[in-house]
């Protein structure tokens, strides 16, 4: 088991706000990268897409802790299972905290080709959801 955090990262509204946004996936079509991912296809608990030269993955929603948690798992064919958690901490009004945590089951090999994609990628994941919630204030 391999597990990955992400650096927390501020993002200006209330718990309720950011929640209500980020546990439904069709809210994330913006923030999908196009030069990375293709074919994005969501629902409200479930999503799929393409990373070339990767192949398919697909997530859904399999837990929902309102205004603190939102844990996501992988489906179709990954070569790996994984699920990933987004908490939310609200420290004062319309002041939340957002951190990504990812765990993974690979064999040793494979962690020690993805470890540090994996933190590249969360980080970078949890800075790009911050600066766009940031930037909406009809969130």
């Amino acid at each position: 088991m391999s597990k990955v955090v992400s650096k927390i990262r501020a993002v200006q509204h209330d718990e309720d706000k950011v929640y209500a946004f980020l546990s439904d996936f069709r809210n994330l079509d913006e923030l999908v990268p196009a030069d990375k991912i293709r074919n994005w296809e969501s629902s409200e608990d479930k999503c799929r897409f393409d990373i070339p030269g990767f192949g398919s993955l697909g997530m859904q929603v399999v837990e929902k802790e309102p205004y603190k948690l939102v844990k996501l798992a992988n489906t179709g064919s990954a070569s790996f299972s994984f699920t990933l958690w987004i908490q939310i901490k609200q420290v004062n009004p319309a002041d939340s905290r957002v951190r990504l945590t990812a765990r993974a089951e690979m064999n040793a090999m494979m962690k020690a080709m993805v470890q540090k994609h994996l933190q590249k990628g969360l980080d970078a994941m949890v800075d790009k959801l911050a600066e766009y919630l940031n930037s909406r204030s009809d969130i």
